[in-house]
């Protein structure tokens, strides 16, 4: 598997920690030289759809790594460069969640 990160995504409902949590992120990926640019999505549907019961998320290549936390920049680098490292860290993939009741 390799470790490169294709997709960085931030969901959240349009509060004021999940938008932060994007800007955070942004900021991490600039400041780690990632050419990943990464989106925010707000459509509640998705969260759900994803069995997601907490905001903010951050979804790096469609595995939930961070979910109802707002952490620093640091952290978020941290969680960002160890996946990069070692993309079989324990986190969720959010593909065998789609279609699940």
């Amino acid at each position: 598997m390799s470790n490169k990160i294709n997709s960085i995504q931030v969901l959240g409902s349009g509060c004021p920690s999940c938008k932060r949590l994007f800007n955070l992120t942004q900021t991490a990926l600039n400041q780690l030289n990632i050419e990943v640019g990464a989106e925010y999505i707000s459509d509640i549907r998705k969260i759900i759809e994803l069995g997601l019961m907490s905001s903010p998320v951050l979804i790096i290549n469609n595995k939930v790594v961070l979910m109802g936390q707002l952490p620093n920049l640091e952290q978020i680098k941290t969680i960002i460069s160890s996946y990069k490292q070692d993309s079989a860290s324990p986190v969720r993939d959010t593909h065998t969640q789609i279609n699940k009741c």
